[in-house]
């Protein structure tokens, strides 16, 4: 008999942890190559991690809700002779999802003790996906005052290594105590009237797990940046003339359809690239310039949920590059097959309001970013067009952009041209392009 550690998969470069969401096998199940073993999550994305090898699962050193780091042993798994060969050439080759290590069975104990110790130690001290650390006593302090991540990662340290320190969190808390006090009385009101039926036909749903973190996102941004939005009709008339001539051949050569989705990635990318204090994040009184333009585009799931996969390097694809890369997550987010690392490392985020019949909205901005632009319905309508025999009345394809920017770095004057820029890119559409 021969035994295995089973580690926590790699699940992307940004992905450093995850949270055990259910075992699928217990201990003294028997389980076969492949079989699910666990599922998990990371921010929003569920995944499973399947055995690599066949047997019994003797030893689980996680329990549900647990948060486990890349690399983690999370079970050891004991296998024949016969399997173990096979297990090894498929580690060799890189082919499992888990990674498997052979252990000698008399030292089983001693790598439990092992394993349970790091459990501790990782639990009381863990790096988050920011990439800074944080004491036993400051996350104590943090989750007792209702402190969320994204809040703690914009106090500036003052500790060794800008470490968070006990007095930048109750300076952070002498400051923010009154607002944060109100946003919990609100959402206390709202869940004791949500508590309360009007009459016995009322429904009391309780929020996904998703839901509960859209929501906990949606209050810390607001709560965070001091939202301000632009508005702007742009003429489209062009953009939609050229999809129409060159759909039907593009689908029939590439096999996929292209939408309007790409196109307005390409011109955000574009003007992000020429404006990049747009491309920025807020680390406390710091402003972060963003090295790489990664664009994320909100994607609603058949749940009613939201989730907002990311085009890496956007201003780096052509448009072929981008319909390719938004019809590939936009599907494989619908059917919940997206990796974590796709949902992180988003610099700016682009919403699509027209696919539900919206003529315009004002985001809630997708933190730690700066700004959402937010596209709305195109549609026909009269316009009046200046021509050298004077101006005539056409009908023409009209939609509005609608941008929500933090305004403690976005100035109107910057949020404004920026909208402008996207728009004038849109107007400006090469009707004889080829992709």
């Amino acid at each position: 008999m021969a035994q295995y550690e089973v580690l926590l998969p790699k699940m992307g470069e940004s992905v450093a942890e995850a949270t055990i969401i259910k075992w699928e096998k217990h201990e003294g199940d028997t389980v076969a190559i492949d079989d699910i073993l666990v599922e998990i999550a990371t921010d929003k994305v569920d995944s499973e991690v399947p055995s690599p090898v066949a047997g019994r699962v003797i030893k689980q050193f996680f329990a549900e809700n647990d948060i486990a780091r890349v690399g983690d042993v999370i079970a050891i798994i004991e296998t024949n002779e016969e399997t173990r060969s096979d297990a090894l050439e498929q580690s060799k080759n890189d082919v499992p999802k888990a990674e498997i290590i052979p252990v000698d069975i008399e030292t089983t104990e001693t790598v439990v003790q092992q394993k349970e110790q790091t459990i501790k130690d990782v639990k009381s001290f863990v790096a988050y996906d920011g990439g800074k650390f944080y004491s036993p006593l400051v996350k104590s302090m943090a989750q007792e005052e209702g402190i969320t991540l994204q809040q703690l990662d914009t106090i500036v340290g003052t500790g060794a290594d800008n470490r968070v320190t006990k007095h930048d969190v109750l300076d952070f808390i002498a400051h923010h105590k009154s607002a944060q006090s109100e946003i919990k009385t609100t959402i206390a009101q709202q869940s004791i009237t949500a508590q309360a039926p009007e009459s016995n036909t009322d429904e009391i749903v309780e929020m996904d797990r998703m839901r509960k973190i859209i929501a906990e996102h949606m209050v810390t941004s607001l709560h965070t940046a001091p939202h301000v939005t632009s508005f702007i009709e742009v003429d489209v008339t062009d953009v939609v003339q050229w999809r129409n001539k060159i759909k039907n051949s593009f689908e029939k050569r590439e096999g996929i359809k292209i939408t309007f989705t790409p196109i307005f990635v390409e011109a955000v990318a574009k003007a992000l690239k020429n404006m990049p204090m747009v491309n920025v994040s807020v680390n406390g009184t710091q402003i972060i310039k963003k090295k790489n333009i990664n664009i994320g585009m909100a994607t609603a799931l058949p749940t009613g949920n939201l989730i907002v996969p990311v085009i890496k390097n956007a201003d780096q694809l052509s448009l072929l590059g981008l319909t390719k890369a938004v019809n590939d997550l936009a599907s494989r987010a619908r059917i919940n097959k997206l990796q974590p690392d796709e949902v992180q490392g988003g610099t700016f985020t682009l919403t699509n309001l027209g696919a539900f019949g919206n003529i315009m909205g004002t985001p809630i901005i997708n933190q730690p970013q700066v700004a959402i632009l937010a596209v709305g319905v195109i549609q026909k309508k009269p316009a009046v067009l200046e021509t050298q025999f004077g101006d005539v009345i056409a009908i023409r394809h009209k939609m509005y952009l609608s941008m929500s920017y933090d305004h403690r770095v976005v100035d109107g004057s910057l949020g404004g041209a920026f909208i402008k820029k996207v728009a004038d890119y849109l107007e400006a559409w090469d009707v004889n392009r080829v992709v």
